[in-house]
């Protein structure tokens, strides 16, 4: 496979990449309340749009790029590597998908693979890591796509929110659980599920539990000082501090921490932290 015309493309769920040499593109969701309109691209105001958040009162939702948009973002690739969020969250994999199918048919011999993250944010970064990894080492399409899908198995996310506010006010989760769990301090603490879900895993007052408790759970999951990474939605506190916690448990871990972009952001919140890691 000729690295030349091999091309990464993620929806931008995944953030901020940084990739050394294999050319990548982000897909831009959508953040839709009832006054305005986001687009997750590079010229989003990210912390305007907190902060019209945590103002707003009414319902909030998020809508995937649709499969022109993909099909643009292929460009003229020969072998095409495209990651996304979790199919529970959005329908940013079927419009992929459906991305796929046109553009091998357009250009018959050209590959495009695309994998249901079944995660967001950092975790998908570890995976797309893996892929330009693939690629420089001059492995082929089906060896690149084979390796990928047998990493994503060995990797995970945990998150800890502060606030709970956008996620009831788009109906996952109960009003009054979120006002209560905002007046008492708490951090809720969960994982992304292996069915691509928000899976909680326990409630914890104040940030040091929390993050101590987001550390305990990585362990639980697996992990024992392989990569993580950490994006925070204005905590930069809270990362460092997870940050930390592991370098002195496992002083050969590799942690890079980064702020997250509009999609992460929004399902984040205000204090929020994703935590992508390898078990």
């Amino acid at each position: 496979m000729n690295a030349l015309n091999t091309k990464i493309v993620l929806d931008s769920s995944a953030d901020t990449p940084h990739l050394r040499e294999i050319p990548t593109e982000l897909v831009p969701l959508k953040i839709i309340t009832s006054e305005k309109e986001y687009t997750d691209n590079e010229q989003l105001d990210v912390a305007g749009m907190i902060e019209d958040l945590r103002a707003y009162s009414g319902r909030s939702s998020t809508s995937c790029p649709n499969p022109e948009e993909f099909l643009a973002a292929f460009g003229d690739a020969e072998n095409i590597f495209c990651i996304t969020i979790t199919g529970s969250l959005s329908g940013s994999y079927n419009s992929a998908c459906a991305a796929k199918k046109k553009y091998e048919e357009m250009y018959p011999g050209r590959n495009v693979f695309v994998l249901n993250s079944l995660s967001t944010g950092p975790e998908i970064l570890l995976a797309a890591e893996k892929i330009e990894e693939g690629i420089i080492e001059g492995k082929s399409f089906e060896q690149v796509c084979e390796s990928v899908c047998e990493y994503t198995k060995s990797t995970g996310l945990m998150f800890m929110l502060e606030s709970l506010k956008n996620l009831a006010n788009n109906g996952r989760v109960n009003p009054i659980v979120a006002k209560v769990a905002s007046v008492l301090g708490i951090r809720v603490v969960g994982k992304a599920s292996a069915e691509g879900t928000l899976e909680q895993l326990g409630k914890y007052r104040g940030a040091k539990k929390g993050v101590a408790a987001v550390l305990e759970h990585m362990k639980k999951e697996g992990f024992a000082g392989g990569r993580v990474k950490i994006a925070h939605c204005n905590n930069e506190s809270a990362a460092i501090t997870l940050c930390e916690l592991i370098k002195n448990e496992y002083s050969s871990a590799f942690v890079e921490t980064d702020t997250c972009r509009g999609l992460c952001s929004f399902y984040a919140e205000e204090g929020g932290m994703l935590v992508g890691f390898e078990k």
